[in-house]
C-alpha cells in the first residue's frame, strides 16, 4: 500500500504544482500583455520579412543593406498604419458628434420591433453615453498605438541584429545534438511558413473585402467609408465571427447615417454577398489545407486569448494555435492537445512541408 500511496501523493503534488504554474502563467500574460502583444507582433513581422531579406540578399545585395532597407520599410509601414488609424479615429469622433441627434432618433426606430422596453433601454443608453469620455479613451488608444509601434520596431530591430546567432543558440540549447537541432529548425521553419502563408492570404482577402465595402459606402455617398473599410479589414482577421461583426456594424452605421430603411437593406445585402463570396469561396480556395485546425478549437482559442489579451488576442489567436499544434505534435505527453486542435484528429507536425 505504501508505494501506491507514494505514487498518489506524487501525482497530486505534480497536479497541484501544474495548477500553480498555469495560474502564474495566466497572471504574467495579463500583467505584461502590452509588452507581450508587441513582442508577438514583432515576431510575426520578423518572420514575414526574413524570407524577403533572404530573397533580396540572394540577388547580390549585401545582407546589411537588405536588413537596413527592411527596417526602413517596417518603420515607415508602422508609422503609416498608426497615422491612418489615428486619422480614422478623429474622423469617426467628428462624424459622431455631428450625427449624435440623428443617432438618437435612428437606433430606437431600428429596434422598434423589439418592443417599447428595448426602445427605452437603447434610448437611455444613448443619452447616458459619455462622448467626452469616449473621446478620451480613443485618444488614449491612439497614444498606446504609437507607443506600441515604437516598441514593435525596437523588438524587430534587435531580432534582426541577433538573427545570425539564432542557429548557434539552438545548437547550444540542444547540447550540439545534430539530429535534434535539425528537427527543431524544421519545426520552426514550418511554423513560420504556415503562419506567413495564413497572414499573407488573410491580408489579401481582407483587403479585397475592405475595398468592396469602401466601394459600397462610396457609391451610396455615405461618410466614414474609409473608417468602415479599415474596420472591415481588421475584423476579417478574426475567424468565424469577425466578418459577422463587420457586417452588423456596417448595416447599423448605414441606417444611422441615412435613416432610410431601403438604403440600409441594399447595403446589408451587398455587404453580406461580399462577405459570403470572399469568405466562403476565395478564402478557402487560397488557404486550402494550410491550417488544418479544428473549428471548435479556433473558437476556444479566440475566447481564451480574447479573455487574456482582449481584441489583439483575437487577432493573434490563430497564429498562436498553429504554433501550438505543431509543437505539441512533437511532444509525446502533449500530443493529445495537438489531436484536439487538429481538424481530422491527425495533428500536423509540420515536417511534411520539407518533403
Amino acid at each position: 500500500m505504501e508505494p501506491q500511496n507514494q505514487i498518489l501523493r506524487d501525482r497530486l503534488q505534480t497536479g497541484f504544482l501544474g495548477i500553480i504554474a498555469f495560474a502564474l502563467l495566466l497572471f504574467l500574460l495579463v500583467q505584461a500583455r502590452f509588452m507581450l502583444i508587441c513582442l508577438a507582433i514583432a515576431i510575426i513581422i520578423f518572420s514575414l520579412t526574413s524570407d524577403a531579406i533572404g530573397a533580396i540578399a540572394r540577388r547580390g545585395v549585401p545582407n546589411w543593406l537588405a536588413t537596413t532597407l527592411a527596417l526602413i520599410g517596417i518603420g515607415s509601414g508602422l508609422l503609416w498604419a498608426s497615422a491612418t488609424v489615428v486619422g480614422q479615429i478623429n474622423e469617426v469622433v467628428t462624424t459622431s458628434i455631428s450625427y449624435a441627434e440623428q443617432m438618437q432618433a435612428a437606433l430606437p426606430a431600428l429596434l422598434e420591433w423589439l418592443g417599447p422596453e428595448a426602445q427605452q433601454t437603447v434610448d437611455t443608453a444613448i443619452r447616458n453615453f459619455n462622448v467626452t469620455g469616449w473621446m478620451r479613451t480613443a485618444a488614449g488608444s491612439a497614444s498606446n498605438l504609437l507607443s506600441g509601434a515604437v516598441l514593435i520596431f525596437l523588438f524587430v530591430g534587435f531580432m534582426f541584429a541577433e538573427r545570425t546567432w539564432f542557429p548557434l543558440k539552438i545548437e547550444s540549447l540542444l547540447s550540439n545534438d545534430a539530429v535534434a537541432t535539425q528537427q527543431v529548425r524544421k519545426i520552426i521553419n514550418s511554423i513560420m511558413r504556415r503562419v506567413n502563408r495564413y497572414l499573407i492570404v488573410k491580408t489579401l482577402v481582407s483587403a479585397a473585402t475592405a475595398l468592396c465595402v469602401w466601394v459600397i459606402f462610396t457609391a451610396a455617398s455615405l461618410p466614414l467609408a474609409g473608417a468602415i473599410a479599415l474596420l472591415t479589414f481588421a475584423l476579417n482577421f478574426i475567424p468565424s465571427i469577425g466578418s459577422i461583426v463587420a457586417t452588423i456594424i456596417a448595416v447599423v452605421l448605414s441606417y444611422v447615417l441615412t435613416a432610410d430603411l431601403t438604403t440600409t437593406v441594399a447595403i446589408a445585402i451587398a455587404c453580406t454577398v461580399v462577405q459570403f463570396a470572399i469568405g466562403n469561396v476565395l478564402d478557402p480556395m487560397l488557404l486550402g489545407q494550410t491550417l488544418r485546425l479544428s473549428s471548435f478549437g479556433i473558437i476556444l482559442s479566440l475566447a481564451f486569448w480574447a479573455a487574456i489579451w482582449g481584441i489583439p488576442g483575437m487577432f493573434l489567436a490563430v497564429p498562436i494555435m498553429v504554433a501550438m499544434m505543431i509543437v505539441c505534435a512533437h511532444i509525446p505527453w502533449l500530443r493529445p492537445v495537438a489531436v484536439m486542435l487538429s481538424r481530422e484528429g491527425h495533428p500536423d507536425d509540420g515536417l511534411a512541408d520539407d518533403e
